[in-house]
């Protein structure tokens, strides 16, 4: 019998007839669809990262926040403003529907609703399809979220009175004050101290004296007459200590 009559092979398409190792084909197989990650595409990155970088430190050195004076909490008439990407929340609160009896409504319910709606975008519409016309859902709600927080941040800083913010948190100037001298003893009992700080530094219903740049004559005038806000005949004392509160506050300085 002849070697192989008779006999039959069969074949497994699984196993490969030549072993070959598995090695991914190399990136020149794929001109201009993709490249390698290391190092071509990390250092792309790192070059755009570290511009960006270098961009915000020149900014932040160029312009360094704003500071405000150490917060007081006597001064009742400080209206508080929170960063900017909470202005359209703040703005919310100002609505009728959604502050005093509603603060509720309007700082938890109302802003808990559109967080889970926005959460629950992904489940709404599963379709594979990318173009925004043809996935409605997704894109009018993202649109409607967008609309109602640039107008509602356009609204809060618009009708925001800036100036008078400003000078609410303008940084006083600090003076050593002798709390012994009889300027001082005078300064007390007429409750000065209620308007002006205990340091002379001002608060919510009168100026900072320190640095006033005033002289004696005009601040007994002022203490009798009254000036802007603070009306006449506050000051009940006699003149002898009418001339030593003038004197004493008129040379309150910060240096």
């Amino acid at each position: 019998m002849h070697r192989g009559k008779g006999m039959k092979f069969v074949g497994d398409s699984r196993v490969p007839a030549e072993r070959k190792p598995n090695i991914p084909k190399d990136y020149s197989e794929y001109p201009g669809k993709t490249e390698a990650f290391w190092p071509n595409f990390l250092l792309k990155e790192w070059l755009v990262g570290s511009v960006f970088l270098i961009g915000f430190l020149c900014l932040t050195a160029a312009h360094p926040s704003p500071l405000e004076r150490i917060a007081d909490p006597t001064d009742t008439g400080y209206i508080p403003l929170p960063d900017w990407y909470f202005l359209f929340l703040y703005q919310l609160l100002k609505y009728t529907y959604a502050a005093g009896p509603y603060t509720v409504l309007g700082a938890i319910i109302m802003p808990g609703i559109a967080a889970g709606a926005l959460i629950l975008v992904p489940f709404l519409d599963r379709g594979p399809e990318r173009r925004p016309a043809k996935r409605p859902v997704t894109v009018g709600m993202m649109l409607l979220a967008t609309a109602a927080i640039i107008f509602l941040t356009w609204e809060s800083v618009s009708t925001h009175d800036w100036e008078k913010a400003a000078e609410q948190g303008k940084i006083q100037a600090e003076a050593k004050i002798d709390t012994s001298s009889e300027g001082y003893k005078v300064f007390q009992e007429q409750t000065c101290v209620s308007c002006h700080g205990d340091n002379l530094q001002g608060g919510a219903a009168g100026p900072s004296l320190v640095d006033n740049g005033l002289k004696p004559e005009e601040i007994a005038k002022i203490a009798k007459e009254g000036k802007g806000s603070m009306p006449g005949g506050i000051f009940k004392g006699t003149d002898e200590e009418l001339k030593v509160l003038s004197d004493f506050v008129s040379k309150v300085s910060s240096k």
